[in-house]
């Protein structure tokens, strides 16, 4: 061929293309030969176009085509032809047509593939996958399949909506550095040694938290960055050594218009996207609230199936168990009015859930530190029966008129002096009876609520000390300032969380901008003016020169393309992720470092028996 370069992507051509000579690049994805009549699949990002090499092709064109594989890269020059009308192919954007090659030119050829780039599905339509160390092995393999590529691409669109609806606010973006002081902010840091300074290390930044409270000192009252952020902390599915959140930051504010400004933020991302109308405002709850509704700070509110509290059973019968729950021991349950005596009423199931289907989710709350989950149903006559029905016979009239219970109901119960493991318990069941009986809204794909009202400080047992709930630079409400070293368990900060489908997807809070209060924060928590000078002192002292009132969020980017793409792990929507052990199979990092290299950092390695 002359002339290469491609005319036309391979998702362009349409029936209105037909008689036009063209020119298309990309991998072969499929071949078929019928006899010296081939047909190839072409498929480059952009979609997939049917190549037919025919009778009125040269022998020369017919010999290579028959010598195409899989992933070969070539490029091929024809004509648009229309397909019959028995032939069209509805499920592919180019389906009306084919290409008749008038001659082809092979770039590079393929070896055999160490897995199929055509998607394996099985007879219930499930996609076979390889496992995931050898999917990263090859990623660039991996990201050769539609739905890899759809992921990447997404995340672009996304990431282009934030950045255009952020501008349109003010926003500016303002990069902060990579390598800053290692400051304890929750996990671990990841440490860069210096070689100009011997013995001493930059961070990878964990948030650029810091920073971007003093670029509100500095004035600028309205930040973003797409923000690449590190923690050296065990991986799950929705969390990896890096990762990037939507760091924003503005002053002035409240947080009311942060909330605000996040709403428009996901909107503006949904419609632009997918095409999809979130509501102008999202749901509110409490913290408290949400632990005795849902038994989570990240409640998945597609779905009702609320939590109740039933301390009033306790009364009705000798059934010790849950007289602990019900007792309120615990001094959040007092402060809260709330009991360690939960239920659920599960609807309309009760002839679908056996003892063996019930034990199965007793066990999910056990795990979730429960010491078990009673249950009865509610019978086709309205009576209690299984479970600990007969420490409850006759009292079916009271119990179902104060809890909503009817027919063939089935009633879960958890019963701890703790209300906080009791909601955490029982809420691991709801969140599980969600999956198994897919209560699920359909018309409600993305349901984002606000968590606010968050306790400030939680005591730490272990090592019998006060510590803050999120990081120490947060607002604590106002109304609490008087009170801050008296009752700090008391204490709410003015802090929010924004939840999606059961997830965290961003948290964020008002912060503190008077010193003084700040050194109030650090002595509770047990930080000495020496230690906090030594790890925030840049920052309190920037404080004494004006700093205005601020606040700011952090939506996790890979999170939210994540939960847009209805994955179940952020590997899924990252280019080059790292697996569950923190290493690329690909490129095989980390890896061991000359010798010199690390001379010249003053470093030396020991070794550890694993």
């Amino acid at each position: 061929m002359e002339n290469t370069k491609r005319t036309v992507t391979c998702g362009d051509l349409r029936k209105s293309d037909v008689g036009k000579s063209v020119i298309l690049n990309g991998w072969v994805h499929r071949t078929r030969d019928l006899g010296g009549l081939f047909f190839i699949q072409l498929r480059d990002r952009y979609g997939i176009t049917q190549i037919l090499v025919g009778d009125n092709a040269s022998e020369e064109v017919k010999k290579i085509a028959a010598s195409l594989k899989s992933e070969y890269c070539i490029a091929i020059s024809g004509k648009v032809a229309a397909r019959s009308d028995k032939d069209v192919n509805p499920e592919m954007a180019t389906g009306e047509i084919e290409v008749e090659a008038e001659d082809i030119e092979i770039f590079t050829t393929a070896d055999p593939l160490p897995f199929a780039i055509d998607e394996v599905r099985q007879k219930d339509g499930t996609i076979v996958l390889p496992n995931e160390d050898l999917r990263l092995k090859y990623r660039y393999l991996d990201l050769r399949r539609e739905p890899m590529q759809h992921h990447i691409i997404l995340r672009s669109q996304v990431t282009f909506a934030v950045r255009e609806y952020l501008t349109q606010q003010g926003f500016l973006e303002i990069e902060t550095p990579t390598f800053i002081k290692s400051t304890p902010e929750g996990a671990r840091d990841y440490l860069v040694p210096s070689r100009v300074h011997p013995g001493k290390f930059y961070s990878l930044p964990q948030s650029p938290q810091l920073y971007k409270q003093l670029l509100m000192v500095s004035g600028f009252d309205k930040y973003f960055q797409i923000a690449r952020c590190y923690r050296d902390e065990d991986a799950r599915g929705d969390r990896q050594p890096e990762f990037t959140q939507i760091d924003m930051e503005m002053s002035f504010t409240n947080r009311e218009e942060v909330l605000a400004v996040t709403e428009g933020m996901m909107g503006h991302v949904f419609k632009k996207t997918m095409n999809y109308d979130l509501p102008a405002k999202f749901d509110r709850l409490s913290w408290d609230d949400a632990f005795d509704f849902y038994g989570s700070d990240k409640p998945d509110l597609r779905f009702g199936l609320k939590m109740q509290d039933a301390a009033f059973m306790a009364d009705l019968s000798d059934f010790n168990a849950f007289k602990a729950g019900a007792a309120n021991a615990d001094k959040s349950v007092e402060r809260h009015k709330r009991s360690g005596l939960k239920a659920l009423v599960v609807k309309n199931v009760a002839d679908k859930y056996s003892r063996k289907t019930i034990e199965a989710l007793e066990s999910v709350a056990k795990i979730n530190h429960a010491k078990g989950l009673a249950w009865m149903k509610v019978n086709a006559e309205g009576v209690f029966e299984g479970g600990i029905s007969k420490f409850f016979a006759g009292k079916e009239s009271e119990i179902c008129s104060k809890l909503g219970a009817e027919k063939n109901d089935l009633l879960l119960f958890v019963s701890d002096e703790k209300w906080q493991t009791a909601c955490v318990a029982l809420g691991a069941v709801r969140k599980q009876l969600g999956k198994d009986l897919n209560l699920y809204d359909s018309n409600d794909q993305f349901h984002f609520a606000w968590i606010i009202d968050f306790p400030y400080f939680a005591w730490n047992e272990d090592e019998q000390h006060w510590e803050t709930e999120h990081h120490m630079f947060t607002l604590p409400q106002k109304k609490y300032w008087d009170t801050l070293e008296s009752d700090p368990g008391s204490v709410k900060g003015d802090l929010y969380d924004l939840v999606l489908n059961g997830y965290e997807l961003a948290s964020g809070s008002m912060r503190i901008n008077d010193p003084a209060l700040q050194q109030r924060i650090f002595k509770i928590v047990g930080y000495s003016e020496e230690r906090a000078k030594k790890a925030f002192g840049f920052l309190v002292q920037a404080f004494k020169f004006g700093a205005p009132p601020h606040g700011g969020i952090a939506p996790g980017l890979d999170r939210l393309v994540m939960l847009m793409e209805k994955q179940d792990s952020i590997h899924e929507v990252i280019a080059f992720p790292k697996n569950n052990l923190a290493a690329s199979p690909m490129d095989e990092c980390p890896s061991p470092v000359e010798e010199q290299q690390l001379k010249d950092l003053h470093i030396a390695c020991t070794e550890f028996e694993n």
